[in-house]
């Protein structure tokens, strides 16, 4: 499901149930099973190429998510 912000992330984040059956990356598992992804619009910005630094920093970060989280991507995208 792609999402305009942060809080729009957190709310479908918790009406598809994502503190029950969680992954990485964004994905999790609905009550019926069923997987979604949720992908906040900034992603694509933060990923400026395959080949790139800051595309492998960003990369790098969300690997380690669970719920996708915007600020750690900015945060990674600048190298902080």
């Amino acid at each position: 499901m792609d999402c305009q912000s942060q809080d729009e992330v957190d709310e479908l984040w918790a009406r598809l149930g994502g503190r029950r059956r969680r992954r990485q990356c964004g994905w999790l598992k609905d009550k019926f099973g069923l997987s979604w992804q949720i992908v906040p619009r900034a992603l694509p910005e933060l990923l400026p190429g395959p080949r790139s630094e800051k595309a492998g920093r960003v990369m790098e970060a969300m690997m380690k998510m669970t719920k996708i989280d915007i600020a750690g991507l900015r945060q990674a995208y600048d190298g902080a």
